[in-house]
């Protein structure tokens, strides 16, 4: 029994009532997981800092710096499995088996390279399984704070993208991975290029204000002790961020942010007035900001690149039908032409490729997710770890949703961005794995009250 618990006699606290010389302030509850929030606090700061130490700060160790937050998901895993806080389900359990097999059918049947297959296997063997380490780890207080420090970070990270839109692609705030001239943006439209922020990769801009857009629409929701106008500063920056992204990604993740969040309050009518000061603030936030004349060219660059894309590929049928779910589709109705085994773990990723070809980073079996997946584990083993990932987040929104029902609205506006990013999001790239298993993490960490030592209930029902 933890000293914090101990019961104290009863004449020891008459004694101290009565005697003012003898009271002793109580010592503040030493939280026994402290050191495992710590470490998941390091993966998060990782997530958001890892490209800025690969372009800027430590450009020479931009290989290793790949996989920077690997050995940090290890450490979490060790420590919370010594300390009996390891949940222990059916899903890590079908991901582990996938991820070692995986390893023998890459290196015996497939590309026979053990470092890729290696590389590949510890998305399922230590990023899948973190995911409920955090789930049992954090508690919704937790997610609460962590949001408010997203919240935060948006407006410098909208700052800087700025700077970087404006700025040339030789200039500092753009070099590319190991500090490479010739820029870390990406084509966007009318000369300008797509800014990435702190990340190495333009994805990562879309997927962190895609991450930030959840806590800023909650928090308009439940305030929960978030000063104001940091949120309206935030809000602004999430605003301004969609044309200097130059990104129809982020404005498709921001829109679904938004869309839950409607939801929550349709599903309590008593919040409709929230509902309609934030429709009338965001329309207004938007007319003021379309008049600053900074962001006049980014809005127009965005609106090209948006109407020249739809033209290409067929407007919003032919970029959300056929290039997301089409894909998909694809995948499965292909999979039938993979090799059995498949072409080996971690193949698929533009590391692996690399390793293999000797410098190339094309996709030598898919763009899209499931396309990789099957191909790199083959129709059996590719079809089952798409069917897990898809039926852990079937059984999220069953779970959002109870929760929406009895007035609990933070794992419900998680479950936009996490039906984005658990089931088709392309863990091959280490940004969006790093946002995938913090989503998921923090939806079931959302479910739990802060009760010391308390049994983790959201996991023993995903056993």
């Amino acid at each position: 029994m933890a000293i914090v618990d101990l019961p104290v006699p009863k004449e020891v606290v008459r004694k101290v009532s009565v005697s003012p010389r003898n009271r002793q302030p109580l010592p503040k509850p030493v939280d026994p997981n402290r050191l495992l929030k710590q470490g998941i606090w390091v993966y998060f700061w990782l997530l958001i800092l890892e490209g800025a130490l690969r372009k800027w700060f430590l450009p020479g160790l931009a290989t290793p710096l790949l996989i920077v937050r690997d050995p940090v998901a290890i450490g979490l895993i060790f420590l919370a499995w010594k300390r009996g806080l390891l949940p222990i389900n059916g899903y890590m359990i079908s991901m582990v088996l996938i991820g070692i097999v995986g390893i023998y059918t890459a290196v015996f049947i497939g590309h026979g390279n053990l470092t890729v297959a290696l590389f590949g296997a510890r998305i399922l063997l230590f990023h899948f399984p973190l995911m409920f380490v955090i789930g049992s780890i954090f508690t919704r207080d937790d997610v609460v704070k962590l949001g408010k420090m997203t919240v935060l970070i948006s407006i410098p990270m909208a700052l800087l993208i700025a700077v970087q839109f404006y700025s040339p692609q030789s200039a500092w705030v753009n070099r590319g991975v190991g500090g490479d001239m010739a820029g870390a943006g990406f084509d966007g439209a009318m000369g300008y290029f797509r800014p990435p922020g702190t990340f190495s990769f333009t994805n990562g801009l879309h997927l962190f204000f895609g991450f930030a857009g959840i806590f800023i629409f909650y928090f308009w929701l439940n305030a929960e002790g978030i000063n104001r106008l940091v949120l309206l500063a935030a809000t602004a920056g999430l605003a301004a961020a969609i044309p200097f992204s130059i990104s129809r990604s982020l404005l498709l993740f921001i829109a679904i942010d938004f869309g839950f969040a409607a939801i929550a309050i349709l599903r309590n009518p008593q919040y409709a007035g929230r509902l309609v000061m934030l429709l009338v603030g965001a329309l207004v936030v938007v007319a003021i900001l379309s008049q600053v004349s900074v962001l006049q060219t980014p809005i127009e660059a965005f609106v090209s690149r948006f109407t020249s894309a739809s033209d290409v590929e067929g407007g919003l049928k032919g970029s959300l039908g056929d290039r997301w779910l089409g894909g998909m589709v694809g995948a499965l109705t292909e999979s039938y032409k993979q090799p059995f085994w498949g072409y080996g773990i971690g193949m698929g990723t533009n590391a692996g490729s690399a390793l293999i070809t000797g410098g190339s980073r094309e996709f030598l079996i898919a763009e899209g997710e499931w396309g990789r997946v099957i191909g790199e584990l083959g129709p059996m083993m590719g079809i089952s770890m798409i069917l897990i990932r898809v039926g852990l987040s079937i059984e999220f929104c069953v779970i959002g949703y109870k929760k929406l029902v009895q007035g609990n609205f933070l794992p419900w506006v998680l479950l936009g961005y996490m039906l984005m990013m658990v089931p088709q999001a392309q863990w091959a790239q280490p940004t969006a794995l790093g946002f995938s298993t913090l989503i998921g993490g923090l939806f079931m960490a959302s479910v739990r009250q802060p009760r010391p030592l308390s049994a983790i209930k959201v996991n023993q029902r995903l056993s």
